[in-house]
């Protein structure tokens, strides 16, 4: 075969594209689903707990991945503010990962522990207040509203079947876990667990 012949016979260009496309892929990506550091937890990783599960469903339902990314990416720049670069195994809990690529705000992979609750709260209903320059907007009805204690253990039971080892008595005691705290204090618990080190 020439290799005339292949330019000029657009749908066999295309059947030779499809097939080094699809080995090239197959090559890429079947070892990493076999590696154990690509597809488990990374050591100290465990799943939410329920009130930090809580938290992290609001975190994505006010769109706060939208400006804050969770991975560290191995550049000192990088690496010399934020701390340690992310890892595969500390996102396997995470559905669906809030890795993300815009950074309005900055990133939130190594926040846990950084500030205190107090620090937080103030920061979650007026930014401003603690960080003059931030074009965050608050979110003081946080601190009004809720947390669901009715349908955690339901989302908890969904991460049981995906693979989350959650144990029955953890399902049992979630609502009890979560009830009568405030959306503020579930996010702030959310944040408070983000890192490697702080689960």
């Amino acid at each position: 075969m020439s290799h005339k012949a292949v330019e000029t016979n657009i749908g066999l260009m295309g059947i030779l594209i499809l097939l080094v496309v699809s080995v090239g892929g197959i090559v890429e990506i079947v070892p990493l689903m076999a590696q154990v550091e690509s597809t488990g937890p990374a050591e100290g990783i465990e799943p939410f707990p329920p009130l930090e599960l809580a938290g992290r469903d609001i975190y994505v339902r006010e769109g706060c991945y939208v400006c804050h990314s969770q991975q560290v990416r191995p550049f000192r720049s990088e690496t010399e503010r934020y701390g340690q670069f992310s890892v595969a195994g500390e996102s396997v809990y995470d559905r669906p990962f809030q890795w993300g690529s815009k950074r309005t705000g900055p990133d939130l992979a190594r926040v846990g522990g950084r500030y205190s609750d107090d620090w937080h709260r103030v920061h979650l209903i007026n930014p401003r207040d603690v960080v003059p320059e931030s074009n965050m907007p608050g979110f003081p009805w946080l601190m009004e509203a809720a947390v669901d204690h009715e349908s955690i253990a339901g989302r908890m039971e969904v991460l049981q079947m995906l693979g989350h080892p959650y144990t029955d008595e953890q399902i049992a005691g979630a609502a009890a876990a979560v009830e009568g705290k405030s959306e503020m204090d579930a996010m702030i618990a959310y944040l408070q667990g983000l890192g490697p080190d702080r689960r």
